[in-house]
């Protein structure tokens, strides 16, 4: 049996997927890629494809399937388009292990189809716990799969836990940067343009992700999938503002003990981890040395200025379809703020808006979740138009 482990990327072309080809890169005697996919970006995707050499490729956009499948004719790779395509290839029997590294309520249904399919998964994409964690863990629970977060808050609890799986958490402390406005107070927020909020001071990551951090919706969306991921109450779930991003989160037990795992604001190193646990593979990524951190600070979030994050506690305490709604709310809102439709604070307004008006259900299957994510884009876009 190979030990050669193959990997599906969903999402290859963004942030995560890029800095999972590079682990990939450097490990050629441990991984491969065997299925790369990438919604709208052909050119990074055929690019990808003629380097790594995978199995299959598939480009979400149905209408760019002639250009990719011509650019990649004289290779033996296989060309699919559609999300049909991608909820398929995650069930490969070729696949070893799923990297979900897609952005939005996007990455929710091939992550249960590779479930379904007993593959594990090296989970990226927060949104699919934040829309259905209760769905995707009593799934992971049913076919026997492991789910590895690749989150770096998520990772960090995940690796504080090896060894401790069988001491209860009094509670999880996640770390949250504050984002290029930490400490700017509503006036200053309500000029701010989207160049400035693009700027993230520590981490590079996709547009949709960095207006996340720094409206701290990102850290809001990281406390609902803490709660899925790690079995935990929502008293249970902590937020704290640490802005150099070395302590990636911490874990109290029982007795009082803290753990803490630290290093540099490198996706790599939590990417790595996912996909080669329980090993940890040397790196030969750049240290972390303490007399360049001499101070590191902490601070109170401020949920009165920075709303997107109070929202959050208040979706995942009501629990049912808020936290679906709360996503697809924060969508909408993300990308009309990209497109110069609404100002910055008025997303908080448009969440809180559009989750006063979606019906609550307490116990939602799937298809419910998927009729709550429609009603909620439609009533956002209508709330807009008012704003």
């Amino acid at each position: 049996m190979s030990t050669i482990k193959r990997v599906a990327i969903l999402g290859s072309t963004g942030s995560i997927g890029t800095q999972t080809l590079e682990v990939l890169t450097q490990h050629p005697d441990k991984f491969q890629a065997e299925v790369l996919t990438a919604q709208n970006n052909k050119d990074l995707l055929i690019k990808q494809a003629l380097v790594h050499k995978p199995n299959v490729v598939v480009i979400g956009n149905e209408a760019l399937y002639t250009a990719v499948k011509e650019a990649l004719s004289s290779e033996p790779i296989k060309v699919y388009a559609g999300a049909n395509a991608l909820a398929d290839v995650v069930q490969m029997e070729t696949v070893d292990i799923v990297m979900t590294a897609l952005v939005g309520y996007a990455g929710l249904l091939p992550t249960l189809k590779a479930i379904e399919a007993r593959k594990p998964i090296a989970l990226a994409n927060k949104e699919t716990m934040v829309v259905a964690g209760d769905l995707v863990t009593q799934s992971a629970k049913k076919y026997r799969v492991n789910i590895y977060p690749v989150d770096s808050e998520h990772s960090a609890i995940f690796q504080c836990l090896v060894g401790e799986f069988h001491n209860p958490i009094e509670k999880i402390i996640l770390t949250a940067s504050g984002g290029p406005f930490r400490g700017k107070d509503t006036a200053f927020l309500k000029q701010v343009s989207k160049e400035q909020a693009l700027k993230h001071p520590n981490w590079d990551m996709g547009a949709k992700i960095t207006i996340d951090s720094a409206s701290l919706m990102n850290k809001g969306l990281e406390v609902i999938e803490a709660k899925w991921l790690f079995g935990l109450k929502t008293e249970q779930v902590e937020v704290i503002v640490h802005p150099q991003s070395i302590v990636h989160s911490l874990v109290q037990f029982e007795d009082g003990s803290i753990k803490a795992q630290l290093g540099l604001p490198d996706m790599r190193i939590p990417i790595q981890f996912a996909l080669s646990y329980p090993e940890r593979v040397k790196s030969n990524f750049p240290r972390f040395d303490f007399m360049d951190y001499p101070n590191l600070q902490f601070e109170k979030p401020d949920m009165s200025t920075f709303r997107n994050l109070g929202l959050a506690f208040s979706a995942l305490k009501k629990g049912g379809n808020a936290t679906c709604t709360l996503n697809a709310a924060n969508e909408i809102a993300v990308a009309a703020f990209l497109q110069d439709r609404i100002r910055f604070l008025e997303m908080s307004d448009l969440i809180e808006q559009t989750m006063d008006n979606i019906g609550f259900i307490e116990e939602p299957g799937l298809e419910e979740l998927i009729q709550t994510d429609k009603e909620t884009r439609i009533i956002s876009e209508q709330i807009i138009s008012r704003l």
